[in-house]
Formats: structure tokens, C-alpha cells, sequence
């Protein structure tokens, strides 16, 4: 039996904490619709798209250092773009890994505090929604996102004008797309 391989959908040597404009997609789990229906080219949103909304427009509470942008909730699926700020808010930050052969920072006290990257942000906002649906649905443990997403780093004004203008046509080529999930071709 061949262990299937994980495709890499990250950029290879990127650092994911650097400032700037990306643009997710995180899918339910199975791609399920779980978060509502398209009626006439409308999003409606249910219980659980609204608690993925609350958790989305939260995340600037627990990052300080996020902004959000365009976003929308399909129903399987949600786009967003997410900018991470390059400032030094003092907040929710996450320790760098202590070497394990040196017990202490070779500074002396501890470990200076890094920015989170945009997949701990992503990671939180699955978490955090996951979280809430399960308790509303009574169903602890029950997966509510895909294991991963897909992400596109923004490197242009034209590439975010076409990102905004994809997510805020999403349901409106949704009867049309066969439910595609792909991201619009950069400019």
C-alpha cells in the first residue's frame, strides 16, 4: 500500500510572518456545506456561517498585528484576505522555541517574542470556529475545516484589486463554478 504525499502549498523558504497581504481559502471538512446556501447569487449565512463570521472579525482582538480585508463565507468554503501589520504590538505573540541543548536564551532571560505567522492566525480561526460550531451542533471532535489551506501571497495593488473582486463575486458564480475553489490567476 503507497502512503499518498502531501503537496506542499506553502512558498518554499517564505517566511510567513513578514508584513504584507495574503490571501486565504480554508474549505470545510469533506467539503461539506455547512455554513448556509447561495440563493439567487446571495450568500445566506446559517448558525455555524455566523459563527465563522464572529470568529473571522475577532481575530484582530487576539493578534494585534492583523488586519482584515474582503472576505466571504460560501458554503463549504471561505475566503478572506488577511494583512499582517508590521508593527511591535505588545499582544497575543508566540515565544520562540527554546534550543533544547542550551536550557537557557544564550542572552540570559528569555527567548525574545516573535509575530505570529499567518498559519498560526489561520490555525486559531479554524480552532476558534471549530470550537463554537461543535458546541452548538453537540458534536465534540468533530472536524469542521480541512486539515490545511490554501494560501496566495498578495505582491501587487492589481493582484489585490483581482483577489477583492473574486471574493466579492464568489457567490454569484457559485450555480456556475461547479463549486471550484481555486484562486483567480494573479494579474
Amino acid at each position: 500500500m503507497s502512503v499518498p504525499v502531501r503537496r506542499a502549498t506553502r512558498l518554499p523558504g517564505f517566511d510567513y510572518t513578514t508584513p504584507g497581504a495574503y490571501f486565504v481559502t480554508v474549505c470545510a471538512h469533506d467539503r461539506a456545506c455547512l455554513f448556509g446556501d447561495v440563493v439567487d447569487g446571495v450568500m445566506r449565512v446559517n448558525d455555524y456561517g455566523e459563527i465563522v463570521q464572529q470568529t473571522w472579525d475577532a481575530l484582530p482582538a487576539h493578534f494585534p498585528h492583523v488586519a482584515l480585508d474582503q472576505f466571504v463565507i460560501m458554503p463549504n468554503h471561505a475566503h478572506g484576505i488577511i494583512v499582517l501589520n508590521d508593527n511591535d504590538a505588545v499582544g497575543a505573540a508566540f515565544r520562540r522555541p527554546h534550543n533544547r541543548v542550551l536550557h537557557h536564551h544564550p542572552g540570559g532571560g528569555t527567548p525574545p517574542l516573535r509575530r505570529p505567522s499567518l498559519g498560526h492566525v489561520v490555525g486559531y480561526f479554524k480552532y476558534q470556529s471549530t470550537k463554537r460550531i461543535n458546541l452548538l451542533r453537540h458534536a465534540p471532535a468533530q472536524p469542521v475545516w480541512q486539515r490545511n489551506y490554501y494560501e496566495h501571497v498578495i505582491r501587487n495593488d492589481a493582484d489585490l484589486a483581482a483577489i477583492r473582486d473574486y471574493i466579492a463575486g464568489n457567490p454569484a458564480r457559485w450555480a456556475d463554478d461547479d463549486h471550484d475553489l481555486g484562486h483567480p490567476a494573479s494579474p
